[in-house]
């Protein structure tokens, strides 16, 4: 799934690059459909997919407002014990979260927090995507480390003290890497089944 390349000349951009780096590439990774989501409508069929990734995606969401939606539109389009893996920019635990998440950082556990809420079982974490020597504290966010390095325009403040070559050195950013899966049966149906088995019981 891709933004609504209709919406802006920067998600059509993203389309057109998403398309040539994968979708015409049949011989390597097949056939791939692309789905062009909306925060308000479903990713899919209910019950439809087996998995759900996301890459670096959730304060996009958080900064428009539907972080919410977007973690239970994934819940939908699950089947029964399907899985959501998520890798997202991680800010220090100890630093105040904002929720609009300007910086590009997330707390894990509010990204935990926002899959719970909409049924997901955390299941594993990983620090493949680690990165100890991103401080997370860059004026410009994180769009300022690799792959982005954003610099601060000529002429102002910022650039005068501005040296490229330290988010280069740094590297990527910190990031978490998070598995959750979605449960076999919700709370409802499993006290169902259990009334059922305990009816043919006696």
């Amino acid at each position: 799934m891709i933004p609504d390349p209709e919406a802006s000349d920067y998600y059509r951009q993203a389309a057109d690059a998403y398309r040539a780096a994968y979708v015409d590439r049949v011989e390597t990774y097949g056939d791939i459909t692309i789905t062009p989501f909306v925060a308000d409508g479903p990713f899919g069929p209910e019950g439809s997919a087996d998995k759900v990734l996301t890459f670096r995606n959730v304060h996009n969401w958080m900064a428009a407002g539907y972080a919410d939606r977007m973690f239970e539109n994934a819940f939908n389009v699950l089947k029964p014990g399907g899985v959501l893996g998520v890798v997202e920019h991680r800010l220090p635990s100890a630093w105040d979260q904002d929720l609009s998440a300007r910086t590009g950082y997330v707390h894990e556990a509010y990204v935990i927090q926002l899959a719970e809420r909409a049924g997901f079982e955390l299941e594993a974490e990983s620090e493949i995507n680690a990165n100890p020597n991103d401080p997370a504290d860059h004026l410009l966010g994180v769009w300022m480390l690799p792959p982005r390095l954003l610099a601060p325009e000529e002429g102002s403040t910022l650039a005068a003290d501005y040296d490229p070559q330290r988010y280069i050195d740094i590297g990527e950013s910190d990031r978490m890497t998070l598995k959750f899966r979605k449960p076999l049966a919700a709370a409802g149906d499993q006290m169902e089944t259990t009334d059922e088995a305990e009816g043919e019981t006696e």
